[in-house]
Order: structure tokens, then C-alpha cells, then sequence
């Protein structure tokens, strides 16, 4: 299992508008989520969050401006590599203008259309509570396929 860090840059106190990236390549191929990436051994989870919007969108993020946001936990039994925990960081200020890159191409919804039916199952029971300004903990277990959810749980 491995770290990751997933940021979500918003607009709007409460959010009213969230950017997305949708993946264009490796894990999560062809589906919207946050931007971000893994931990590399040794990296601090704020360096990693700001290299990680950096190099993906190319805008620049102060570490005071991370707003920690949860961390969710994913269990994939059939792609064992494939589990890992997840970071939450919620950006309300930033420096340049999201850009395209190899990986992502960001996008902006309105959170109350954001495209759940272009993200991973999990993403409706948890990103709707971080967009309104919650911190959680959970875990989500995917079934043999690695697309579809089989259990949620509270995390400690």
C-alpha cells in the first residue's frame, strides 16, 4: 500500500465550483478526479500535494494554502499494488491558471454538476461532503473487477 495526495482547487466560499482533471493516461485512464499523484519515499504530504498540482496543472501553491481534507483508504484485493491511502487537500488560492499536461487536462464544474459518472464509484459518497467544507476518514473496498464498490467503512 502507498500514499497518495489528492487536491481539489475550488472557487467560491462555500465551493461553488471545483476542478477536476480528466486522466489521460496510467491509473484511472479516461475518468475525472482530483489532481494529484503518489508520495514519493521520504516526501512530507504538502511538498508532495504542491509538486504534485505543479507538475500535473502547472500553478503554483503555497503550503499555508492546503487545506487538509481527510484521507480515504482504498482496497483493491484483486490488484494488491493498486490499494493505497489517499490525502484530501481542498486549494482556495493558487498562483497561474491550470494548463494541460501529459497527464490531465483540468476542467471546471460547478459542484452541483460535478460528472460522477466519469469518476470512480467511490467519489459521490465522499467528494460531495469534502466540497462542503468536511474533513473525513474513510475506506472503500473494490471488488474483483477494480471498478466496482463491494464496501464502505468509517476509518480510524
Amino acid at each position: 500500500m502507498y500514499d497518495t495526495v489528492l487536491c481539489f482547487l475550488v472557487r467560491g466560499e462555500p465551493a461553488a465550483e471545483v476542478l477536476l482533471g480528466l486522466k489521460k493516461r496510467g491509473f484511472g485512464a479516461g475518468k475525472y478526479g482530483g489532481i494529484g499523484g503518489k508520495v514519493e519515499p521520504g516526501e512530507e504530504l504538502s511538498r508532495a500535494a504542491r509538486r504534485e498540482v505543479a507538475e500535473e496543472i502547472g500553478v503554483a501553491v503555497e503550503e499555508a494554502d492546503l487545506q487538509p481534507a481527510g484521507r480515504i483508504t482504498f482496497h483493491f484485493p484483486a490488484r494488491p499494488a493498486w490499494s493505497q491511502v489517499m490525502h484530501l487537500f481542498l486549494l482556495r488560492h493558487w498562483q497561474g491558471e491550470p494548463q494541460e499536461g501529459a497527464e490531465v487536462r483540468p476542467e471546471w464544474f460547478p459542484v452541483h454538476a460535478v460528472p460522477y459518472e466519469r469518476m470512480w464509484p467511490d467519489a459521490r459518497h465522499w467528494l460531495p461532503r469534502v466540497l462542503a467544507g468536511e474533513s473525513l476518514v474513510r475506506q472503500f473496498t473494490y471488488d474483483l473487477d477494480c471498478e466496482s464498490l463491494v464496501r464502505e467503512a468509517n476509518s480510524s
